[in-house]
């Protein structure tokens, strides 16, 4: 069980606040994931500043979706698979490839399967990029200020994904259904750590 506060933007530190909005306006509603997030005005106007980047960048929302899920399921970040699978598909990620990224396989689209397998390798070799999943990532016209853009995704999802690891918010009722099916995410090989 978590022992962290859940905020909202009338809770939360004073200089969580305004990132605890900013979230609201963007959502509808603050994520538990942000509102445990924001006991640390660092970590939540951290988080809050590199994704309101990361959304400004040249990756399309499917896309930079992709890369979200992709890092939350090499992650084991179950909040964030859940919510990550869930804005994947109303970004207009097929459910195919959003099943396909469940179970650690590439996506049918080839520019999808290209950045999956790139932030999969950063991911799992600490920061050191593998010559196929570059070769993919050229070959899919992918540019080189993209695959320097890519690593501001993987690092601003790293944020939630350790945060989620630590926190282990509850995960928002429309979630429910979405994490349901998370179980390939749980059945990857652990290095003894516990979820």
């Amino acid at each position: 069980m978590s022992n962290f506060t859940l905020h909202s933007p009338q809770s939360a530190p004073e200089a969580s606040k305004a990132p605890l909005r900013a979230l609201d306006e963007v959502f509808g509603f603050v994520p538990n994931l942000a509102r445990a997030m924001a006991e640390s005005p660092v970590l939540i106007k951290g988080f809050v500043g590199l994704f309101q980047n990361v959304h400004a960048g040249s990756f399309s929302e499917a896309e930079i979706q992709v890369l979200l899920l992709t890092n939350a399921l090499t992650n084991r970040s179950r909040w964030a698979i859940g919510f990550h699978t869930h804005l994947a598909l109303s970004q207009g990620v097929s459910q195919a490839d959003v099943d396909a990224l469940r179970a650690h396989r590439a996506p049918a689209d080839s520019r999808h399967a290209a950045l999956s397998a790139v932030a999969r390798s950063l991911i799992e070799n600490r920061g050191q990029l593998d010559a196929a999943a570059r070769a993919g990532f050229d070959a899919a016209g992918y540019r080189p200020d993209q695959l320097l853009e890519l690593i501001g995704v993987v690092a601003a999802s790293t944020l939630t994904n350790y945060a989620g690891n630590v926190v282990h918010p509850p995960l928002e009722d429309f979630l429910q259904a979405t994490e349901a099916t998370a179980a390939p995410a749980a059945s990857r090989p652990s290095s003894g750590e516990s979820d």
